[in-house]
């Protein structure tokens, strides 16, 4: 049974401010979490952020990062947020937007 990948508002806004170049990589990949949900690595406590329940998948030559998490009982991959991965911001804004819906 397929998944349904779904966006955030937040996550819908950082794949809209993609460069052009960016978005059919990046699409690419969230198609593949419909059928492989485990296809990105768990994320867990790094670097003081913990973000244990969560993926991170790489698109466009590792140059942005997906962070999603699954719903089983709904058979969902929330996607969290999309960005590079300069200087940790795609993580700590992942952080940032779980909290806050927490």
């Amino acid at each position: 049974m397929p998944y349904r990948v779904t966006l955030t508002a937040e996550a819908a806004d950082d794949f809209r401010h993609l460069d052009g170049s960016l978005k059919k990589p990046v699409a690419k990949q969230l198609k593949k979490l419909e059928t492989s949900p485990l296809l990105g690595e768990h994320l867990g406590n790094r670097a003081g952020l913990d973000l244990t329940g969560y993926y991170k998948l790489y698109a466009a030559k590792n140059g942005v990062r997906i962070v999603y998490r699954i719903i089983e009982q709904e058979v969902i991959v929330e996607v969290v947020a999309i960005g590079k991965r300069e200087d940790m911001s795609v993580y700590q804004t992942s952080l940032k937007r779980i909290r806050s819906t927490s």
